[in-house]
C-alpha cells in the first residue's frame, strides 16, 4: 500500500513539473543555467573540472572567463587555474609561459609567491640527471632564488627552500660528476677546477669528504706528473 502510494506522489510530481513548463521548475532550472555563465559559475565549472583530472575542459573554460569577463576578480583566478591545468598535465612549457605572464601582469597580487615557485617548479620538473645538461636545473634554481629573496616569510618560500637544496645538490653532483670523468682520463688540471668548484659551491650537501678525497688524490697526482716531467728534462 505504502509503495502504491510512493508510486502515485512520483506521477503527480512528473505530470506537475509537465504542465508548469512555464513556470516556477522553468525558472527555476533557467536560474540556474544563468548563473553557470556567471563569472563565478565559470570559475567554479573550471575548478570542477580541473579537480576532475580534465585538465584541457578546465583550460578551455577558464580561458571562457578570461575572454568574456576580463575585468573581473575570477578572471585573474582564471590565469591561475589556466597555468595549473597546463602545469598539472604535464605541459611544462605552456605552464612556465602563463605562470610568468601572470608574475608580469599582477606583480603585487596575493598569488604572486605561489605563481614563482610553480615557475620554479616547471623547470624543476624538467631536470635531467647529473650526467645531462643542466640548463632546467639552473633556472630552477634561479626562480627559487628569486622566490625567496622576495618573499622570505611566504610558506611557498619555505617550501622553495627544500626545492633550493635539491637543485644545489644536483647541479654539484654534475660538477663532480664532470670532474670524475676528467679524472678517469688523467686530465688533471681539468679535474681539480671542477672538483674546487664542488668544494667551494655546493659545501655542506652531502660531497664533502668524496670531493676532499679527489681533491687530494688530483693534487697527488698532478704532483707526480711534474716530478717526472723535472726528472725527464734533466736527462
Amino acid at each position: 500500500m505504502f509503495a502504491d502510494k510512493k508510486r502515485v506522489i512520483a506521477l503527480f510530481i512528473v505530470v506537475v513539473l509537465g504542465l508548469s513548463g512555464c513556470g516556477w521548475w522553468r525558472d527555476l532550472w533557467e536560474r540556474a543555467d544563468r548563473a553557470k555563465g556567471t563569472p563565478g559559475g565559470l570559475y567554479q565549472r573550471g575548478s570542477d573540472a580541473y579537480n576532475d583530472g580534465r585538465y584541457k575542459k578546465a583550460i578551455e573554460i577558464f580561458q571562457r572567463l578570461k575572454d568574456e569577463y576580463p575585468l573581473s576578480e575570477f578572471a585573474i583566478l582564471a590565469e591561475i587555474g589556466i597555468a595549473d591545468s597546463y602545469y598539472s598535465n604535464g605541459d611544462y612549457i605552456d605552464a612556465e609561459i602563463t605562470y610568468n605572464d601572470f608574475i608580469n601582469l599582477h606583480p603585487v597580487n596575493e598569488n604572486l609567491p605561489y605563481a614563482m615557485y610553480q615557475l620554479g617548479m616547471c623547470h624543476y620538473q624538467q631536470m635531467y640527471s647529473i650526467d645531462r645538461d643542466q640548463t632546467e636545473t639552473i633556472k630552477a634554481r634561479k626562480e627559487f632564488e628569486r622566490l625567496i629573496a622576495r618573499f622570505p616569510g611566504s610558506k611557498f618560500s619555505f617550501m622553495g627552500e627544500k626545492r633550493l637544496l635539491e637543485c644545489k645538490k644536483r647541479l654539484g653532483e654534475y660538477e663532480f660528476y664532470v670532474g670524475h670523468f676528467y679524472f678517469k682520463r688523467k686530465q688533471y688540471k681539468a679535474a681539480l677546477r671542477r672538483f674546487e668548484t664542488v668544494a667551494k659551491d655546493y659545501a655542506n650537501l652531502g660531497l664533502d669528504y668524496k670531493v676532499s678525497y679527489f681533491i687530494q688524490e688530483t693534487k697527488k697526482r698532478l704532483a707526480e706528473e711534474e716530478a717526472k716531467k723535472k726528472v725527464k728534462n734533466t736527462k
